[in-house]
């Protein structure tokens, strides 16, 4: 059983000034947001200091979707879940235009509970006693 899917983006090589502009950062969200039919329950954001990053993360009714910038080694790094199925997003090609990033990677992972998983273990985790 899948309860949902994670994607986790990596995005290096970038232009340290777009990871230190929030506005640049919340258009990529807005994008992300619009063509996956995303809708938001409330955000927080915050700029750093000086030559300092952005933090931001969207309480999503489908989940949630985050990032965090390091201009310092032009680094982005994003999570998106969503609890309904989506389609794959272009991430590669839009981060390479918005931040200028060199390379991106993402990592799509299946959520849920694990068939390697015995009913003991999943006792267990759920905080039981095996």
């Amino acid at each position: 059983m899948i309860v949902g899917t994670e994607w986790l983006i990596e995005a290096v090589g970038c232009d340290a000034e777009a990871l230190r502009d929030e506005a640049v950062i919340r258009s990529i969200f807005d994008n992300v947001m619009s063509d996956l039919g995303l809708r938001s329950v409330g955000s927080v954001w915050h700029k750093f200091p000086g030559e300092g990053g952005v933090t931001g993360m969207i309480a999503l009714t489908e989940s949630h979707l985050a990032c965090h910038t390091y201009p310092e080694y032009g680094t982005a790094t994003f999570n998106l879940y969503c609890c309904r199925t989506r389609p794959e997003w272009d991430w590669e090609g839009f981060l390479r235009s918005a931040i200028g990033a060199e390379n991106v990677s993402v990592t799509r992972i299946d959520r849920g509970e694990s068939p390697m998983m015995d009913s003991s273990s999943k006792h267990a985790a759920a905080g039981g006693e095996a």
